[in-house]
């Protein structure tokens, strides 16, 4: 019998853990349907663009990990990662300035795989954690599964306040927190970078009210204006590092690490024992070889042009098509801008309207803990993937659903309703 339109009732609701009740859907997966049309610019999705990757090389590196390395890349390993990826890693880190050991990483399944085992090695229901406030909505729906308490802090153009910072540390109390989750470097979906100075404070923060920091630098490479800045890792060896390859090479390999003090780095092998045993081998072998026989160095360069032509595309269109009352950030590096509109406007609202007019971004409030109010009248937009003409057309259309808003409200004002 069909039951298209009629109501699915879930027979199973009374077995489902309690943190089931509080885990939220990625806002950023929920639009990738609509985000495949045809006739849909999306400015939702983060998604590097990899169509500069040389594909004939990358298929001869798929072919000679699988040669060279025989059935070891077909077999289980080791939880940790194989030694000679970590050698791989610790060569990249080097670049920041981080001089490692291969025994100091743990190899993940994607950053996204380290989030989780952050939040299960660490969070007890209620615990106080501290993000920038919005931050990563996939940092978010990681550690919301294991129900802790987040408090955010706002940022500016240099990145979160770290005035902000120490009142909520003296609010909390040492060790209040369990850490502090931070993305210095082109931040998401901010697009801003912590300045020198503020890592320094933040650190002497985290020090004196004994709170880990985690460094979550996945577009630390993605830099095409300024002078990099030293991660915070760098500076300080306690501070626990998330690393990727999606951005520098391919997302679809799910390569991250971590990089963390011992005692540290001994619980997330355990805990991801009982998550994956051990990650892809194979995966591995492809982003050894791809890092030693590639010049990766130059399609990552193409890439930052595409993308500091694009993030140029985007700034020029927001100041042609967008009201006054619309501010936004400009990002030196990174995929993304923070659109901040006028507080009566409501952008979650604003999307299906959005997408009617074939366009799409991230609601603001997404980027937020559930149940804040925070972020409704903001918006994540994406410069990364579309090419500079359709960026233009997308903040075109998107600023008539804007302008169509206002002047609602506009005219609900002028009659006295407002």
């Amino acid at each position: 019998m069909a039951t298209k339109g009629l109501i699915q009732f879930d027979d199973w609701q009374d077995l489902y853990a309690e943190r089931v009740g509080v885990m939220r859907t990625s806002a950023v997966r929920d639009l990738f349907a609509a985000a495949s049309r045809s006739d849909i610019i999306s400015l939702s999705g983060g998604m590097p663009d990899i169509r500069v990757l040389p594909l004939d090389e990358v298929s001869q590196v798929v072919s000679q990990a699988v040669l060279k390395e025989g059935i070891a890349g077909l077999q289980y390993g080791d939880t940790t990662g194989r030694l000679q990826t970590k050698r791989t890693i610790a060569q990249l880190m080097q670049d920041f300035d981080i001089a490692l050991a291969p025994e100091e990483i743990v190899i993940t399944t994607g950053a996204q795989q380290a989030l989780d085992l952050l939040g299960k090695t660490f969070i007890n229901p209620g615990d106080a954690i501290i993000t920038e406030g919005p931050t990563y909505l996939g940092a978010l729906q990681a550690f919301s599964a294991y129900q802790p308490t987040v408090h955010t802090v706002a940022f500016d153009e240099q990145g979160m306040r770290t005035d902000l910072l120490e009142a909520k540390l003296r609010e909390l109390g040492p060790r209040g927190a369990k850490f502090i989750y931070t993305i210095p470097n082109f931040q998401n979906p901010g697009g801003v970078t912590m300045s020198l100075e503020r890592r320094q404070r933040l650190l002497e923060l985290a020090h004196e009210y004994e709170i880990l920091i985690i460094e979550d630098d996945p577009y630390g490479r993605l830099r095409f204006d300024g002078e990099p800045v030293s991660c915070l890792r760098a500076l300080d060896p306690n501070v626990i590092y998330l690393g990727t390859v999606s951005k520098i090479f391919a997302p679809g390999l799910r390569l991250g690490w971590i990089i963390a003090p011992a005692p540290i780095r001994q619980k997330f092998n355990m805990v991801k024992q009982g998550t994956d045993l051990c990650g892809s081998a194979l995966c591995q072998v492809i982003v050894e070889h791809y890092f030693a026989e590639t010049d990766w160095r130059a399609t990552l360069a193409a890439a930052n042009a595409r993308y500091r032509e694009r993030r140029d595309a985007m700034l020029a269109a927001l100041a042609e098509f967008f009201p006054p009352e619309a501010t936004w950030t400009h990002p030196e590096g990174g995929l993304f801008v923070w659109v901040t509109l006028p507080e009566y406007l409501d952008t979650p609202q604003m999307l299906s309207v959005a997408l009617d007019a074939g366009v799409t971004f991230v609601p603001g409030d997404g980027c937020y803990p559930a149940g804040s109010g925070l972020g409704r009248n903001a918006m994540r937009i994406a410069f990364c993937y579309e090419e500079p003409e359709l960026l233009r057309e997308a903040i075109r259309r998107l600023s008539l659903v804007i302008e169509d808003r206002l002047a609602l409200v506009r005219a609900f004002i002028a009659a006295g309703v407002l």
